[in-house]
C-alpha cells in the first residue's frame, strides 16, 4: 500500500502531517518587501525544512537568521563547486566575509537552485546591510571563520583523525551554532551566556553535522566528479583498506562495525546538547533549536547497525518528523523524544549487534549514560511543570473533569436503571443522529481531562 499503508498504520501521525503541510504552505507566503521576498523564496528552494523551522522565530531575529543561512549557503556553494580550481577558490573563501559588504556582488557558480542564489547574491547583500549592526557583526565574523576553515580543508585529501573530524564539523556546523547563539543573545531574547559559551554551541552543531555525515555515506561516496568524504580514517581504517570498500555487500559486516563506531562517537555530544537546551528561556528559540536535535537523535537511532546506510539514504518517516514538529514545545518533550530514540538504539545494541563488534560495550555504556541523564531530566521537568500550576488552574482542571464526566454520564444514558437518567436523556447537540457523535466526543473529552488532571496532580 506504500505511503497510504504507512499512514494508516500510524494514525497518530495524520493530524501532525496536516499541520506540517499547513506550516509549509505558510512558509511559502513571502514578505511584501521584494528583497526580503527573494531571500525567503530562495530559502524555500534550497531548504524547505529550514524554511518551515525558521517560521518559529519572531522578527527581527527571523530575518537575520534567514540572511545568515543564505550567506553561509553562498559560501558553501563556492566551496562545493568542483569546477572552480583550488587556486581560485581559496581566495574567494578567505574574502567572502568582505563580499557581503559590497553592494552588487554576485558570482557565477554552483548547481541547481544555488546558481540563482549566487546570480542574485546582491539582493542578499542588500538585506544583510539593512540588518541591525549587532547581527551584521555576528554574520561577518562567522563567515570569516568558516571561510578560513573551508580553505584549510580544501588542501587536505582526507579527514585523517577524529580530532580533524571534530575540527571539520566545527568549521561547517559548530560555527553555525556559535553564530546562532550570539544572535539569540544579541536579540535580547536569550541571556549573554549564549554569546560567551562557544563550547556548548559547538556541540550542538557537531551533533547535527555528524548525524548528516553518517547518514549520507552513499550520496557522498557517489558524488561527481569526485567523492567528498568526511568519515575519519582513524575510524574507518580499522575496518577496511578504503572507504569505497563499504559499498561492496561482501564487506557489509565490516561496514556496519565502522558505522556503529561513528554513531558511538556522535553520542558523546548529547549531554552537552541537553545542557544547552536546558538553559534556553524563549519558547520559539527553544523549538527552533530542539527540533533539529531530536531529528539528529532519531537519525542516529535508525542508522545504528543498519546496513541500509550503504544502499541508500536512511531517514525518519515523514509522519514521525511531523510529530516531532508538532509535539516539541517543552524540555519534557525533548527528554521524551530522546528517550524514545535512545531506547531503540539500546535495544539494537543489546540484541542485534555482532558479538565481535569492537565498540558494542562502549555503545551500551554511552547509551545507558544518556538514558539515565534523560530520565533524571524528565523527572525534574515533570515535577517543575506540576509545581507551576496555580491553585486556580488546579481548580479549573477539577471543574473541567466534573463537566466532562457529567457529559459522558448523560451521553451514555448512565444511572437510569428503573427510571429516567439523573441528568436527562437524548442528544444535547442540535443535530440529527447526534447520539453516536456525542458518545465519541464524551470519551475524547473525558480522556483529555483525566490526562490533564494527572499532569497537575
Amino acid at each position: 500500500m506504500g505511503k497510504l499503508g504507512e499512514l494508516l498504520s500510524h494514525p497518530d501521525e495524520i493530524l501532525p502531517l496536516a499541520k506540517m503541510y499547513y506550516a509549509s504552505k505558510q512558509a511559502c507566503k513571502l514578505p511584501s518587501d521584494p528583497k526580503l521576498a527573494f531571500c525567503y523564496d530562495i530559502l524555500n528552494s534550497v531548504s524547505r525544512s529550514f524554511a518551515v523551522v525558521i517560521q518559529q522565530l519572531p522578527n527581527p531575529l527571523r530575518d537575520a537568521i534567514c540572511v545568515f543561512y543564505l550567506v553561509l549557503r553562498g559560501l558553501d556553494t563556492v566551496e562545493d563547486d568542483m569546477a572552480i580550481s583550488p587556486e581560485v577558490k581559496i581566495p574567494h573563501l578567505l574574502r567572502f566575509h568582505e563580499y557581503i559588504y559590497q553592494r552588487g556582488f554576485t558570482m557565477d557558480c554552483g548547481y541547481g537552485h544555488y546558481v540563482r542564489l549566487m546570480q542574485r547574491f546582491d539582493t542578499v547583500v542588500d538585506v544583510f546591510l539593512a540588518l541591525e549592526p549587532g547581527f551584521q557583526a555576528v554574520i561577518a565574523d562567522i563567515t570569516r571563520r568558516m571561510g578560513e576553515g573551508m580553505a584549510e580543508f580544501i588542501q587536505q585529501d582526507e579527514v585523517a583523525s577524529v580530532q580533524q573530524y571534530d575540527l571539520y564539523c566545527h568549521y561547517v556546523a559548530g560555527l553555525v551554532g556559535i553564530g546562532l547563539s550570539q544572535m539569540f543573545a544579541s536579540s535580547g531574547l536569550e541571556s549573554s551566556f549564549f554569546a560567551k559559551n562557544e563550547g556548548l554551541s559547538n556541540h550542538m552543531g557537531l551533533f547535527l553535522q555528524k548525524a548528516n555525515i553518517i547518514r549520507d555515506y552513499l550520496e557522498d561516496i557517489m558524488e561527481e566528479p569526485a567523492p567528498r568524504m568526511f568519515w575519519p580514517r582513524e575510524i574507518w581504517g580499522l575496518y577496511a583498506p578504503s572507504l569505497d570498500a563499504f559499498k561492496d555487500p561482501a564487506n557489509r559486516p565490516a561496514a556496519i562495525k565502522c558505522l556503529n563506531h561513528l554513531v558511538t562517537d556522535a553520542l558523546r555530544h548529547i549531554p552537552h546538547c541537553l545542557t544547552y537546551m536546558r538553559k534556553l528561556q524563549d519558547r520559539d528559540i527553544f523549538r527552533f533549536c530542539a527540533i533539529p536535535q531530536i531529528m539528529a537523535a532519531g537519525t542516529l537511532g535508525l542508522c545504528y547497525n543498519n546496513g541500509a546506510v550503504f544502499e541508500g539514504v536512511v531517514k525518519m518517516r515523514r509522519g514521525e518528523t511531523a510529530r516531532v514538529f508538532d509535539e516539541c514545545g517543552t524540555l519534557r518533550d525533548v527528554y521524551s523524544w530522546f528517550l524514545l530514540f535512545l531506547r531503540q538504539l539500546a535495544s539494537k545494541a543489546a540484541s542485534q549487534v555482532a558479538p565481535d563488534d569492537p565498540t558494542a560495550e562502549e555503545t551500551r555504556a554511552a547509551v545507558a549514560s544518556c538514558i539515565a541523564l534523560c530520565e533524571e531530566g524528565l523527572a525534574e521537568a515533570e515535577a517543575s511543570a506540576a509545581a507551576s500550576f496555580t491553585t486556580g488552574e488546579r481548580l479549573a482542571g477539577m471543574l473541567l473533569l466534573i463537566a466532562a464526566g457529567a457529559f459522558f454520564y448523560r451521553a451514555w444514558g448512565m444511572g437510569g436503571a428503573g427510571g429516567a437518567p439523573l441528568l436527562g436523556s437524548g442528544p444535547l447537540l442540535p443535530l440529527g443522529g447526534a447520539d453516536g457523535l456525542e458518545k465519541y466526543l464524551s470519551v475524547v473529552l473525558l480522556a483529555a481531562c483525566v490526562m490533564r488532571a494527572v499532569a497537575v496532580r
